[in-house]
Order: C-alpha cells, then structure tokens, then sequence
C-alpha cells in the first residue's frame, strides 16, 4: 500500500482521505489543511517525511509561471525545503495537460456547450492549459487574475495579456506573504457579503479555474451555468446544485466523495512511474493517465 498525503494551507474543513487502485496496488490519498499556517505546516512535511510514499503541496503553488520562466514563491520554498526524504509535488508538472483536456472532454465527450461560449476564467497564471483550451475553442474569455489576486478591475480578454502583467509584476509577488494572493485557511470558509466582479459572473455562460476563487463571490443564482473546476467537496457539490447549475466538470476524477487537486494526482503518479520528479516530463503524466483510464469528472444537474 501508498500513502499520498496533500499538506495544505487551505482549511482543515476540507480535509479527506480516500482509496484508489493503481496498477493493481492500494493508493492511499490523504489532504491535510493547516488553516494557513505556514509553519505547521513545515512541522507536519517534517514529521512526516520518510515515512509516507510522496507529498502533495495544496493552496499555494511553487512557482509562478508563463513568462518564459519560474519564480519560486517565497512561502512555498520554505515549505517545500522541509521535505528531504520523501519527494513533494504541488501539481504544476502536469497541471496545464489535465486542465487543457478537461475543457475538451467537456465539450468533446460530455457534450457540453464550450465551443464559442462566455467564460469568466477566475484566475489563469496558474493554469494556462485551461485558458488555451478555451481560446482554441473561440470562447469568448474574461481572465480574473488581476482581480482576484491584486483586487483591481483589469478586463483581461487574452493570455498574452495575464503573461505580460506576470512578467511586470512576478518579481515583486514571489515576494508577498502568499496569503495576500490567494485565501488561506480561514479565509476560504468566509461568506463575502460583498459581491464582487458580479458583472462577470452575470455575463459569462462558464464560471472555470480555481473554485476558491470562484466560490469568494459567487452569486446566489448560477442557474444554467457550467462550473468547470479543480477540487470540489460534496457539500460543495450540493450548493451548486443548489444554485442552479447547468453542470460541473473537475479536472481530476472523484475519489471516495471528493475530487483531489492536481497535487495529490501528480503525487500518485510520481510514485506509480517509479523516478525522480526532475525526470519526469508532462507527457509521461499524461500518459499514466490514459492508461489507468482517470478522466474529468462530470456532474449534469440538469
């Protein structure tokens, strides 16, 4: 038996644990939220290191990326140096390939209205896959990223437009307690009365990316709307449901209730291929996937 276990900076209200097989061999998948702190968060890699098979790292990416090279987060390389033993993968090797597909089984398989729709994409630095999947499809595209990370209503329609603001901008936010971007801890549970950005969320036919940063301001009424998402829970499931949505798709397949983030995939598959993380490029990942058949998950709530 593996054991995978996610260390997260998210809230321990998310935390799950499930099973899958793998070649034949019980994969254990565990996350762990901090709450936002850093240091226990350091405290538990370390406790742990040598005695599980592979760490994920949640909430907070490693680098940040798409302008030709990467920036490590200052945050993040704390955390990632507690690691010595056991290898620690935070999703970006393979993110960008799983989330491209994703949007192409959405359309492609499930039969789901993608092509040349309105999409409010909430944040896209970090997963660019996704956004080129929707430009290729002539979607028209709303990119979130100034928004949600830095608070300012920037109307990004393209790409290029997010890769040059992060090569402007990337030295100076590497540098920023990571809170300050993204919610942490308790702040992802907090109920925003506050409705920002809802001229997006009216517009678009599609709400997709990171769903922290989509559920912050979520309307009331999503009623028709496509989720198209990373890591959902079931109550998180249900309130969509609630809201009226069309349907939902997640980058990575549900697992015992509950669909993991691209870092616990990518830690699972470190260990199935049987190599260093350095030695592994995002076609072999994606290629593990094929061939243990793990595809998106859908929901149809209508």
């Amino acid at each position: 038996m593996k054991h995978i276990v996610s260390i997260s900076l998210g809230s321990s209200k998310r935390d799950h644990k499930g099973s899958m097989e793998v070649f034949g061999e019980e994969y254990v998948l565990e996350r762990r939220g901090t709450d936002g702190d850093i240091e226990k968060a350091i405290s538990m890699i370390k406790e742990l290191d040598g005695k599980v098979d592979a760490f994920g790292m949640g909430g907070i990416d490693i680098y940040l990326q798409g302008m030709g090279k990467k920036l490590m987060f200052r945050d993040a390389k704390r955390i990632a140096e507690a690691a010595v033993k056991t290898p620690l993968l935070d999703g970006t090797n393979m993110k960008s390939g799983v989330e491209y597909k994703a949007v192409k089984y959405a359309q492609e398989v499930a039969g789901l209205p993608i092509k040349g729709r309105k999409v409010f994409l909430v944040s896209t630095i970090d997963r660019l896959g996704m956004g080129e999947a929707f430009e290729e499809m002539g979607c028209e595209m709303v990119y979130g990223d100034a928004m949600f990370a830095l608070g300012l209503n920037w109307r990004l329609t393209r790409i290029s437009q997010v890769k040059k603001i992060a090569a402007v901008l990337g030295p100076i936010l590497v540098k920023l307690p990571f809170s300050w971007l993204y919610p942490t801890g308790k702040a992802q549970e907090k109920k925003h009365t506050e409705k920002k950005w809802q001229q997006y969320y009216k517009w678009a036919d599609i709400l997709a990316g990171d769903f922290i940063y989509i559920n912050k301001y979520l309307p009331e009424d999503i009623t028709d709307k496509i989720i198209i998402t990373n890591t959902v829970t079931k109550d998180d499931v249900e309130e969509l449901r609630r809201r009226g949505a069309k349907a939902l798709v997640t980058t990575t397949p549900e697992v015992d209730g509950r669909s993991f983030g691209t870092n616990v995939m990518e830690a699972m598959l470190t260990v199935a291929i049987g190599k260093a993380p350095s030695e592994i490029a995002e076609d072999e990942y994606m290629g593990m996937l094929d061939k243990l058949g793990v595809k998106p998950r859908v929901v149809l709530f209508k």
